[in-house]
């Protein structure tokens, strides 16, 4: 499989597997297929795994440990995160430290390669902070004081290799940061031909997330495109039931001239919404697979190349 420059970190392939999947919040698979399925991503020349202890309750830490015992193949790396909220400052190295650990222990792993700020990261004053529910969000200050010097205490403690971001949290904050040092390492952005992080949006107007790659880019940051598909909503049909009003049932309406065009190419909507997003400026993609046959659609897709310009101006169209 390709490689490419992951920022600070060396190369990557363009493809990496995500722990959603293997934690069944994908819909339904089993422990045994998603087991295999990781050793499959490792054959085809995946080379990082993103993972968290919320995926299925560690269930995808779990899959990764049991896979490996702890002995990744070579040159394989593995991320994780963490969705902070907004706890009293006291609490934020305890909170932090034991979901580092955690996943060490599910993963049977002695260091994570990169470790995200999951939560979504919010300038002070900002509408976002009269919602009901702030559980995910933290603010931007108490980042840069407190949470930032503490990344950089566990990357001398060995616990990780480097420390990133999840770029779902306002636009303006993202961006403020990846202009900053120190600079993380790595951000996970939004991937897709909508745009659209879907339900994992609290904020107005746009998300932006081309212009947070192209910042990343500038500042020699490494980008993980996610939701390639917008969690199913990108797909020929969503694989679990959503109420009308959720806001991946409301993407995948926006998408039914999208999905008519896959009709007229004769092509998977799927496989190419993935194409696309490795057509994005990002340095490796992450899938959101459950398992083999899903991922080798996905390999298939990285291998057939960049969509033209052509196809890429049509899908933009068929969105606008």
């Amino acid at each position: 499989m390709k490689t490419q420059k992951f920022g600070r970190l060396g190369q990557v392939s363009v493809l990496t597997l995500g722990g959603g999947g293997l934690g069944q919040l994908w819909g339904p698979t089993t422990r045994e297929e998603c087991v295999a399925t990781v050793k499959a991503a490792m054959d085809s020349g995946i080379t990082l795994l993103d993972l968290a202890p919320r995926y299925g309750d560690g269930k995808a830490e779990q899959v990764v440990g049991e896979a490996f015992g702890g002995r990744l193949p070579s040159g394989v790396r593995v991320t994780s995160k963490c969705n902070l909220g907004d706890p009293p400052p006291d609490r934020i190295e305890r909170i932090l430290r034991q979901s580092i650990e955690g996943s060490l222990r599910l993963t049977q792993l002695d260091r994570l390669d990169v470790f995200f700020l999951h939560s979504n990261i919010v300038p002070p004053g900002n509408a976002m902070w009269a919602r009901e529910d702030t559980s995910r969000f933290v603010r931007l200050e108490v980042f840069q004081d407190t949470i930032r010097p503490l990344f950089g205490k566990f990357v001398a403690e060995g616990l990780i290799g480097a420390w990133g971001i999840t770029g779902i949290g306002h636009p303006d904050a993202i961006l403020a940061l990846l202009g900053q040092d120190p600079k993380p390492a790595a951000v996970q952005v939004i991937a897709n031909l909508l745009d659209s992080p879907g339900g994992l949006k609290f904020f107005d107007g746009p998300a932006k997330p081309r212009e947070i790659m192209t910042a990343a880019r500038a500042n020699d940051v490494a980008v993980m495109g996610i939701r390639a598909v917008q969690a199913g909503a990108l797909t020929a049909a969503i694989d679990r039931p959503l109420p009308p009003d959720h806001p991946e049932t409301h993407d995948y309406a926006r998408a039914a001239g999208y999905r008519a065009l896959c009709a007229e190419l004769r092509e998977n909507p799927a496989i190419l919404a993935h194409r696309y997003a490795l057509s994005l400026p990002i340095d490796t993609l992450v899938l959101g697979v459950k398992n083999r046959q899903e991922l080798a659609e996905c390999a298939a897709a990285a291998g057939a190349g960049p969509l033209s310009a052509e196809i890429v101006a049509r899908i933009d169209a068929s969105v606008a």
